[in-house]
């Protein structure tokens, strides 16, 4: 499902130098992992380059298996295809940010069904039946600022799935939450991911909750170079 080798980002010079270098990364249809590392390593440029909202700026290869076949991802950037892009991204691919990123002037079934109803997709039941997964059904009708943290995790996780993506990415999505919370919200979206066969990244600092989860943990390590930047490399499987 998806293919990277050889994809290197880079921001600043010297000193201020940060580059993210993925040798090989590979993952079938309906894995789940945990890329798994401390704040600052380039957990979230990763997930950015796979949510093609960033560019890399070399590629030997990156595709994703996308409309039951492999979309050149890198070609699609080298050729500046960003309608293209915009169009794979906002169908097959779903999104928790680590803030929540709901709109406060939204209720909760309006920030849920917002990705359906931006691709002019039917009402098919998918928030009701969600928010019932996730346990925010007596919510609907609240604002978010109206909820607490993990009801708005939860809310954020059901909008990343009501359009039935193909690739699901999360940013540090129990990251504010408290011991039992995180372990809860992390259950709850992965069990539906797993019954919709969504391929799961999860980015956490937390490699404990990660294992717990039962997801296959990517480990980001960070080296200071000579120059006095920084490269991110990124281990295969533990």
């Amino acid at each position: 499902m998806i293919n990277v080798q050889g994809v290197r980002k880079t921001r600043g010079q010297g000193a201020q130098r940060y580059s993210l270098e993925i040798g090989e990364l590979h993952l079938a249809a309906g894995a789940q992992v945990a890329l798994v590392g401390p704040s600052g390593c380039g957990k979230s440029t990763l997930l950015d380059l796979l949510a093609l909202v960033l560019a890399p700026d070399a590629a030997e290869r990156f595709s994703l298996e996308l409309d039951g076949a492999a979309q050149d991802i890198a070609g699609l950037w080298r050729a500046r295809q960003l309608d293209r892009l915009a169009a794979l991204r906002s169908r097959h691919l779903g999104y928790v940010l680590q803030a929540g990123g709901l709109l406060g002037f939204l209720d909760v079934r309006g920030n849920i069904r917002l990705p359906r109803q931006l691709l002019g997709l039917a009402d098919d039941g998918g928030v009701e039946r969600l928010a019932a997964a996730l346990d925010v059904s007596d919510q609907l009708d609240k604002r978010p600022a109206d909820l607490s943290l993990g009801q708005r995790q939860r809310v954020s996780c059901a909008r990343a799935l009501v359009h039935a993506p193909t690739l699901l990415l999360a940013d540090e999505p129990t990251a504010a939450l408290d011991p039992l919370n995180a372990e809860r919200v992390m259950q709850l979206l992965l069990r539906q991911a797993e019954a919709h066969r969504v391929t799961c990244v999860i980015a956490t600092h937390d490699e404990t909750l990660a294992r717990n989860a039962g997801l296959r943990v990517l480990r980001m390590q960070c080296r200071r170079d000579a120059d006095g930047g920084v490269t991110t490399t990124l281990e295969q499987a533990a």
